[in-house]
């Protein structure tokens, strides 16, 4: 499948794109986050547009936004610990892909040449006391078996509230993996419950990739007026490396042993991009970490700031070098992405230093 190449257009994670030379339509929940979304990329003109997109479960709700666009990056996805029920969490995420994989299907103009999904280290992992290197072959079953159990005993929500996120990961990714797999469109039509099928060629004309990142860390771009309004992975964040008071309730011991991989948001945003320019990458699922992490590690390199951040709170300080010495019982292996995509990422000092900037812009 031809890679895609700007000048085109297409939804997906703005920024990135738009340095690059594409027209962007990016979507938004409510009116006015597409407002600042519109504020916050103004300098591009016309290169960037807003659709509305309320409830990404909904039937048909991806309709406008797929229109005439040559590529989309879908990264919409619920990431919170809070659902009772876990359909919560699962129908959303399973819902929002395969919705949009509808819109794309029902358009019979459209122009697309690739899809890039966002799913999550979560789809891959597996817990084990044992220390394991994880790779893209690599899918968890575990969460749904869990999952599975609690269902079958009556007590789903009473699942354990990582168990309910993976799950929600790994199932919204395997409906993208039997999309990959069906080749006639008329097939793949029938697996995602398209009824109406519109008069197409009997070979669908676009490809799809997938990324899997695990925790996302970095500057926000959205519109945020407290922390308290983060998301949940850039709240976590900021309760354990910029809240003293929080990370001093946890303890030295949660702070030292607590961590497993992560990946600054733009790194992120870059993958996206090398995952639609590069020719290889379709058909292909993509593991895209920096690398092992502790808090302690976080918390290290933002007391290593000099001059150090004006911030509202104190910094926490830990035991300091702790996380180096901590046990790491898994890890990601991203020797794909690096050999296909050629993805360089951040370092902990970096988004550390960007992150508690950005902090002390918003007079936090």
């Amino acid at each position: 499948m031809p890679a895609v190449q700007p000048p085109c257009k297409q939804p997906g994670s703005c920024g990135s794109l738009l340095e690059r030379g594409y027209s962007v339509r990016g979507t938004a929940r409510s009116v006015a986050k597409g407002e600042h979304l519109k504020k916050t990329f103004a300098s591009y003109g016309d290169k960037f547009e807003v659709v509305v997109v309320e409830d990404i479960a909904k039937d048909g709700a991806f309709d406008e936004a797929v229109k005439g666009v040559d590529a989309i990056e879908h990264t919409a996805s619920p990431f919170h610990l809070n659902a009772v029920d876990p359909d919560e969490l699962i129908i959303p995420a399973v819902n929002g892909t395969v919705g949009m994989l509808k819109s794309v299907l029902k358009d019979e103009s459209t122009k697309v040449k690739r899809v890039v999904i966002t799913s999550s280290g979560a789809a891959v992992l597996r817990e084990d006391p044992n220390p394991l290197t994880f790779t893209e072959l690599d899918w968890n079953d575990q969460c749904l078996e869990i999952l599975k159990k609690f269902v079958d005993e009556g007590r789903k929500n009473e699942a354990p509230n990582m168990v309910k996120y993976r799950a929600s990961k790994t199932l919204a990714e395997r409906f993208r993996k039997v999309a990959d797999l069906c080749h006639s469109f008329f097939v793949l039509c029938s697996c995602l419950g398209v009824r109406e099928q519109p008069r197409k060629p009997a070979r669908i004309k676009w490809d799809l990739a997938v990324l899997n990142p695990p925790f996302v860390f970095g500057p926000a771009i959205h519109e945020v007026a407290t922390p308290s309004s983060l998301n949940t992975s850039a709240a976590i964040f900021y309760n354990y490396v910029a809240d003293g008071a929080k990370a001093n309730a946890a303890g030295n011991d949660f702070l030292a042993n607590t961590g497993t991989c992560w990946i600054d948001v733009r790194d992120l945003a870059e993958a996206h991009a090398l995952a639609l320019e590069t020719e290889a990458a379709g058909g292909e699922r993509f593991i895209v970490s920096a690398g092992l992490w502790k808090w302690q590690d976080f918390i290290d390199a933002a007391n290593d700031l000099n001059p150090p951040p004006k911030l509202s709170t104190t910094l926490p300080v830990g035991v300091r070098g702790a996380g180096k010495t901590a046990k790491h019982v898994m890890d990601y292996s991203t020797a794909k992405a690096d050999r296909v995509l050629g993805l360089k990422y951040r370092s902990i000092a970096e988004t550390t230093k960007d992150t508690l900037a950005d902090y002390e812009a918003r007079g936090w």
